[in-house]
């Protein structure tokens, strides 16, 4: 018989996290071990739980879960750890898998992408949900003689989708002032004066 895998889910959304739960706990050889409201909650009592895998939220009150990521893999590097979030930035993915997240998935994935993610990752694969996967495919077309830094590309592709600058400075965990800094250089860079000629200039050179 399988040994069963131990799954801790680390997410601050009440009604999410006992989504997780439950569909997880049906799972024949799945054993929820614990499910915590912040990595601050869960940090001291990560090693005795002794998670196989764990679920991993973003955006979480505290140390959010970027941060936590190396301090898990320090305290259980056996660990393998996915991401399950609401932001699919290329950025944020490129970020969490440097950092030794085993996948990356939204929150959109269906209860079945999950399972196998999990699956997968304890096996020594990688998961990643298809619009994340898109988003890693995308960033290796791009013109690699590009101007623009990672994070100023990350910031073109935003606006390029109507995002406003603050919406982008939430998106990213930066301030206003940092957005307002890089879509300075953005301009200075391409030599344009405009958001519209910036977009236009960078998707013509294929910078974006």
């Amino acid at each position: 018989m399988n040994k069963e895998l131990r799954i801790v889910l680390i997410e601050d959304d009440d009604v999410l996290r006992m989504g997780y739960q439950s569909l997880l706990s049906d799972v024949p050889d799945f054993a929820v071990i614990n499910a915590y409201g912040s990595y601050d909650l869960a940090k001291k009592q990560l090693p005795q739980d002794q998670p196989d895998v764990i679920l991993l939220d973003i955006q979480m009150p505290g140390t959010n879960g970027l941060q936590a990521l190396p301090a898990i893999k320090k305290a259980i590097p056996y660990a393998n750890i996915i991401i399950l979030t609401v932001f699919d930035s290329p950025e944020l993915v490129f970020e969490a898998l440097t950092m030794g997240a085993g996948g990356y998935l939204t929150k959109n994935s269906s209860a079945a992408k999950i399972i196998d993610a999990i699956r997968e990752v304890s096996s020594g694969g990688g998961a990643m949900s298809t619009n994340v996967a898109r988003i890693v495919m995308h960033s290796f077309q791009k013109n690699l003689n590009s101007p623009l830094t990672k994070r100023e590309t990350e910031i073109l592709e935003k606006i390029a989708n109507g995002q406003t600058k603050s919406q982008i400075a939430t998106e990213l965990f930066i301030d206003l002032e940092t957005v307002r800094s890089h879509v300075k250089n953005i301009y200075v860079k391409l030599d344009v004066n405009s958001k519209s000629e910036a977009i236009k200039t960078a998707k013509e050179r294929k910078f974006i």
